[in-house]
């Protein structure tokens, strides 16, 4: 078993990697993506507007990242050395089309299920994604004498460029179709809370719509044109992508290696101080996508409006996710980093202070906008850092982001019917203050360690090249 598993490694090392072949497969790969959650990412911001009764849509959402935390720990190294990288990807974006499929019949027999599929299928569908996108950035590197982790960077920065432009093309579709129903002129009376004054316990609170005056024809219009691009995406992967084999450690681990590896990934102190800024990713993901897409424009203008506002959102998450990832290559990860969580501060402010109306139309796409930007950060330099900081462990390290970004998701979806909005963006100010501070004194202090390689021999170093590579290198092995 052994011997196969260095037979298939050593044969894939050896295969004519060329420049143009690596980029290739990553542009496959992101517009296979791009397909996926033109479809997933629009369904998942209409969920709480086209299936709130007894907080249905928010539950579906709660239900995939509770999955996920779950399958994090266990699945992706487990069905990535049974399928591989390429067919990995197939198997979980199929899971994804079923998610579109259930929302034909949206019911609690059918689309808790299908959200609890797409939850254990997400873990593997993004460790493959990721390690294949770090892997072909590490060759990239070697075969142009090119820095690994600038390489890394801009491939992560050209998936999330045209990843987070889901956001556009899914949205305009999903506005195209629901504002030719009877809503489009909907206008709020004053009767319904909206903004941060918005709470579930409150009488007059958002209960906008509820998808009561859409009618079936457009929801199964919308679920058709959905279900296409997720047959799409499986199309592109299938015929397109080449495969590239998972790491030595994968083919060669043990069902519960990944769980254990996660866990002993836990005792390096970098990936602790990264947690509370990976938590906040996925709370302020699912604040945007569920909290504002309802209280802030439904309430306020309709559900015809919610894609139209998030394509905004999209355009600006996926340019600023190609301009991060090149500028982080001359200004380096912490001014980016900051950037960002000074722009979604900034909107958390306007938030507690503004309550929406209807001739606020404009100012919803302005905060979008804003919002999307520092969301490109935490996407395409989060994902950058795990991969450069644990490139010898990409399974363990993506399994721990996916992890802790589930974590805020879930937490999120899941008190996002109980409690009022204000209470929500208190708890998302106070994890971007301490994640944003615990990233900045991990990268600072590394920054330090890498400018730190003493000369002289001593005891513990006979060589005189201890410094920060290989520090970091002997906390990795």
């Amino acid at each position: 078993m052994n011997m196969d598993a260095q037979m298939r490694t050593s044969s894939a090392d050896h295969n004519d990697w060329s420049q143009r072949r690596l980029m290739k497969n990553v542009l496959v790969a992101s517009l296979a993506f791009l397909f996926l959650f033109t479809a997933f990412q629009a369904l998942s911001n209409l969920q709480s507007s086209i299936n709130c009764d007894d907080g249905l849509g928010l539950a579906s959402l709660s239900t995939i990242y509770v999955s996920l935390i779950l399958s994090s720990m266990f699945l992706p190294s487990i069905v990535i050395r049974i399928l591989g990288l390429k067919w990995t990807l197939v198997a979980s974006m199929s899971c994804y089309t079923l998610y579109s499929v259930a929302n034909f019949w949206p019911g609690w027999g059918t689309l808790i299920p299908a959200s609890a599929l797409v939850g254990f299928s997400a873990a593997p569908l993004w460790s493959a994604k990721c390690t294949y996108l770090t892997t072909s950035g590490i060759k990239y590197g070697k075969l142009g004498g090119e820095s690994i982790d600038a390489v890394v960077n801009r491939f992560f920065g050209i998936f999330f460029l045209m990843f987070q432009s889901a956001q556009i093309w899914g949205n305009l579709i999903s506005s195209l179709v629901l504002q030719q129903g009877p809503d489009n002129d909907f206008r709020n009376d004053g009767t319904q809370i909206c903004g941060v004054n918005d709470c579930p316990d409150t009488e007059g609170s958002n209960i906008t719509d509820c998808g009561d005056d859409i009618e079936d024809k457009l929801v199964n219009t919308l679920m058709g044109i959905y279900t296409g691009c997720g047959l799409l995406a499986i199309f592109l992967i299938v015929v397109f992508l080449d495969p590239m084999e998972p790491s030595q450690q994968t083919l060669e681990g043990g069902k519960c290696d990944l769980f254990m590896a996660t866990l002993r990934l836990l005792k390096d102190k970098r990936l602790l101080f990264l947690i509370p800024i990976t938590i906040y990713s996925g709370l302020e993901q699912a604040f945007i996508a569920g909290d504002f897409t309802k209280s802030f424009v439904t309430c306020s203008r309709g559900v015809g409006w919610v894609g139209y506002v998030m394509i905004c959102y999209g355009v600006t998450d996926s340019v600023s996710s190609l301009l991060s990832g090149r500028v982080a290559k001359y200004t380096g990860r912490i001014p980016i980093f900051v950037s960002g969580a000074i722009a979604q501060a900034v909107i958390i402010i306007v938030f507690f202070t503004w309550v929406p109306e209807h001739e606020d139309l404009a100012f919803l796409f302005v905060v979008a906008a804003v919002w999307g930007f520092g969301d490109a950060i935490w996407q395409t330099q989060i994902n950058a850092i795990y991969g450069v900081y644990f490139n010898d462990r990409q399974e363990a390290a993506f399994s721990n982001y996916r992890l802790w970004e589930s974590v805020g998701f879930a937490a999120s979806f899941a008190y996002s019917n109980f409690l009022c909005v204000s209470t929500k963006l208190a708890i998302l100010v106070s994890f971007l203050a301490i994640g944003i501070t615990s990233y900045l004194f991990i990268e600072i202090k590394e920054s330090r360690k890498e400018l730190y390689i003493p000369t002289t021999p001593t005891k513990n170093d006979p060589v005189g090249i201890d410094g920060a590579v290989f520090s970091i290198s002997s906390k990795e092995q």
